[in-house]
């Protein structure tokens, strides 16, 4: 995996297939290697090249131990963009990934040709907010929860309720949720970043095609927040995958990836206005 000096950090990233340019941004302490399970398979084959970075505070990039802004991670992404020469390209985020695309979107929109915008929103609900700065906290102060208790909290929270009823597919997810991933500053910097405020008035200023794409059962970013968010961008488009939570992307894949190959591909005129 190359290592490039972005904004004087190192930023890891892959870079698989080749065609029409795409970069794939990872939600909060993932690293962009998730995406190699399911979806760069599906791209690179309909012939797309797809760049996966690991953001800032996710190893082996930078860790961050300053500190970090959205801005900051804005300015990673579109300075990889530039360093490799992919300039106007589509970006599709995740989550945490989404919220970098869209103030990309708005802050480079000369860089874009469109925005995927999964499991998204324009601003973060209290309970979450609230969620993200206590697991900040914990960082911290050094306090780790026990690895079954946070498997749990874990597949409660962004698993879907088909998933979780399926016992045998339910413990693979807690045996991976069980193992620790990536702790330390950078992460802890990562979920204060991921408690977005309020930006949907500033994203009525986007020119950038945006497609917003939610999950049915998504507690962190429920459909209503996902059409708030493409209400809020103009002409965006709105979608929703049944049956999933914060992880459709893991919890049912062939429906995601469809979706992305429809858009990035032009295939059909997806989505409805917001």
């Amino acid at each position: 995996m190359p290592l490039t000096t972005i904004n004087g950090i190192r930023l890891s990233y892959a870079d698989h297939g080749t065609g029409s340019p795409v970069v794939l941004l990872m939600g909060t302490g993932a690293s962009g290697t998730v995406w190699e399970m399911y979806q760069v398979p599906s791209l690179v084959a309909a012939g797309l090249r797809v760049i996966t970075p690991d953001n800032r505070g996710v190893p082996p990039s930078d860790a961050g131990e300053d500190g970090f802004t959205i801005d900051d991670l804005v300015a990673d992404v579109a300075g990889l963009i530039e360093w490799l020469g992919i300039a106007p390209c589509a970006v599709v985020g995740t989550s945490m990934g989404a919220y970098i695309a869209q103030e990309l979107a708005l802050a480079h929109p000369d860089l874009l040709d469109r925005a995927i915008l999964l499991a998204a929103c324009g601003r973060s609900s209290l309970v979450q907010r609230t969620l993200a700065e206590a697991e900040a906290g914990l960082i911290t102060a050094g306090i780790e929860l026990p690895a079954a208790y946070r498997a749990a909290v874990r597949a409660l929270h962004h698993l879907g309720p088909a998933t979780l009823a399926d016992e045998e597919l339910t413990k693979d997810w807690l045996d991976v949720f069980a193992k620790a991933g990536p702790s330390g500053p950078g992460i802890r910097q990562q979920l204060v970043v991921s408690a977005l405020p309020d930006r949907l008035a500033d994203y009525g200023a986007i020119t950038v095609p945006c497609h917003v794409l939610s999950f049915e059962n998504d507690i962190v970013a429920p459909p209503d927040a996902g059409r708030e968010l493409a209400a809020a961008i103009p002409g965006a488009t709105f979608d929703v995958i049944d049956g999933c939570g914060h992880y459709g992307y893991l919890e049912d894949p062939a429906a995601v990836n469809r979706y992305l190959v429809d858009v990035l591909c032009d295939r059909s005129a997806l989505g409805r206005s917001a």
